[in-house]
C-alpha cells in the first residue's frame, strides 16, 4: 500500500518530527509512506469570513495538486465520524482488499479544509471533538496507521 500524508504548513517542532519519523520508520515494514507538506497561506490573525474561505481555497488548490485521480482520499475533519482503532484498522484492511493501493490522508491548516478538498475526499475521519494543532494530528495519525497494521496482523502493540 502507498500512503501519502498531506499536510498544510511546514513542521517545525523537533519533538514532533522525531515522533513522526519513528512511526514512519515502523510503518515501512507494511507500507510505503510519503509525507507531503504544502505551503500554508499567510494571513493576519483576524480574518473576515470571505478571507477565511479564500485562504482555505488557496491551500486546497495546493493539496489537490498533490493528489492523483486514482488515490483514495481520507480527510481529517473535526465533525467527521469518529472510529475506534479496531474500526479504523478494519477500514484500512478493506481498502487494501478491494484494490485501493493509494491512500492519501489530508490534514488541513489552522482554518481547516476547503470545500473542494472535502468534495474530493472519499471519506472523512475525526480523532476527537477537541481541537488539536494540525502538526500534532500528523503524529497521532501516523501512530494510528501503525496501530492499524499491527491490529490487522495480530501483532503485539495494541492493547
Amino acid at each position: 500500500m502507498n500512503i501519502s500524508i498531506i499536510t498544510v504548513g511546514k513542521l517545525k517542532e523537533k519533538y514532533l518530527k522525531l515522533g513522526i519519523a519513528e512511526y514512519t520508520k515502523r510503518l515501512s515494514a507494511y507500507a510505503k509512506v510519503q509525507e507531503i507538506e504544502v505551503a500554508d497561506e499567510k494571513a493576519p490573525e483576524h480574518l473576515s469570513g470571505a478571507d477565511m474561505i479564500l485562504v482555505k481555497q488557496k491551500e486546497g488548490e495546493r493539496i489537490l495538486a498533490k493528489i492523483s485521480p486514482d488515490t483514495y482520499v481520507i480527510a481529517l475533519a473535526i465533525n467527521a465520524k469518529q472510529r475506534t482503532s479496531e474500526e479504523f484498522a478494519r477500514e484500512l484492511d478493506q481498502l487494501a482488499t478491494y484494490g485501493k493501493s493509494k491512500i492519501a490522508f489530508v490534514i488541513g491548516g489552522s482554518l481547516g479544509l476547503s470545500d473542494d478538498v472535502m468534495k474530493r475526499s472519499d471519506d472523512t475521519i475525526s480523532f476527537s471533538k477537541m481541537t488539536f494543532p494540525h502538526q500534532l494530528m500528523k503524529l497521532v495519525l501516523c501512530e494510528q496507521i501503525y496501530r492499524a497494521y499491527r491490529i490487522n496482523r495480530n501483532e503485539p502493540y495494541h492493547k
